[in-house]
């Protein structure tokens, strides 16, 4: 199993922003250090608290002062920007990162951004699926381009000037595209389905129940099938909110604290969705009543907290709910308490992600 690092941040909302995004940029900088894998940042354009506008150009400030992690959108909400200005500007951070990107995408699930953007109303899966086929054809193809959809038209036909290269989006370096990976929040992901059969990898997202980011596998399996490729686990990534201290006390003290940034970020994600009569994602079975469906049974169920060895262990029975993956995704909250939103990483990369993969057979553990 891997290690790697993936943010959606929720910060409190009368922390000055600047120390948010600094903070932010360190937790980047620490997982490079520590040897993770991948990190991720997520955006959005009109929450307060989750306050990266946009992940791109968090990439960007980030890419030169790093050296060996690879860094992702999580994700690009394809609905809110033009598709053109998505292409070229990933092709800019794949050659900025030297080929050390990858390309997360999606519909978008914040509803004010969706608002803000005029597509509130319309059917942002389809204009998803329109921008990203969108972009990868402008790789694939030369100018003046011509791609015409419902909601995009792409053409530089009447100023193109070759001779001195105007009119031309540029090409990424890795070819034909950087890897690209959606992350899955629903349960029996059809979304999954349908991006493994294009080529894509899924992201469980840490805010499902393992039961349901369990159902991930098989659509990720069926899509492969449909396009003839394995389907590998070293391809699956799984985020979960982790908490490591050196001692139990401290651990349960700052993960289960209802004013500690774990608590917070669930509430807020929990306030967002049951307003939105999504509360069925933090069911642990269907039929579950919504009453039995409060913050602290959330908290319960989805934040992992202890010393390295009692993480170590729940994260194994994690692996033994859903199923084998490739990559643990360590989900980055607010650094409260500074010293112990940086010990927790350490100890993540340096005690825990051994003592997994100790336990796991070896040609497993070296996925």
């Amino acid at each position: 199993m891997k290690l790697g690092f993936f943010t959606m941040p929720i910060h409190p909302m009368d922390k000055d922003w600047r120390q948010c995004l600094r903070e932010d940029r360190e937790a980047f900088l620490l997982a490079d250090e520590l040897g993770f894998v991948e990190g991720y940042a997520g955006e959005h354009v009109t929450d307060k608290a989750e306050n990266i506008t946009s992940c791109m150009a968090f990439v960007a400030w980030i890419a030169a002062a790093t050296k060996n992690i690879k860094l992702g959108t999580g994700t690009v909400n394809m609905p809110n920007a033009h598709p053109a200005a998505v292409a070229g500007t990933v092709a800019m951070l794949d050659h900025m990162l030297d080929g050390r990107f990858i390309f997360g995408i999606s519909p978008g699930g914040l509803l004010s951004d969706a608002e803000v953007f005029g597509n509130l109303d319309a059917d942002r899966n389809a204009m998803f699926v329109e921008a990203i086929n969108t972009v990868l054809k402008i790789w694939e193809s030369e100018p003046p381009y011509n791609i015409e959809g419902k909601y995009w038209k792409i053409s530089t036909e009447r100023t193109l000037y070759k001779e001195i290269g105007q009119g031309f989006i540029p090409k990424p370096l890795q070819r034909p595209h950087p890897p690209i990976v959606v992350t899955a929040v629903a349960p029996f992901s059809k979304g999954v389905t349908e991006a493994a059969s294009r080529g894509w990898d899924p992201i469980s997202a840490n805010f499902l129940m393992p039961v349901w980011a369990k159902t991930h596998w098989p659509s990720y399996v069926e899509g492969c099938e449909r396009a003839g490729r394995k389907a590998d686990p070293a391809n699956w990534r799984v985020a979960k909110s982790v908490f490591v201290a050196d001692d139990l006390a401290t651990a349960k003290r700052y993960a289960m604290d209802p004013n500690g940034p774990y608590v917070s970020y669930y509430r807020s994600l929990y306030t967002k969705l049951k307003k939105n009569g999504r509360i069925n994602l933090f069911k642990t079975y269907r039929d579950q009543p919504d009453d039995e469906v409060t913050l602290d049974f959330v908290c319960e169920k989805l934040i992992v907290w202890g010393t390295p060895d009692k993480v170590a262990d729940d994260i194994l029975a994690l692996r033994e709910e859903v199923g084998d993956f490739g990559t643990l995704l360590y989900a980055g909250k607010d650094w409260t308490d500074y010293e112990l939103g940086r010990r927790s990483m350490i100890l993540a990369a340096e005690k825990v992600l051994p003592r997994v993969n100790a336990a796991l057979p070896r040609a497993e553990a070296a996925e």
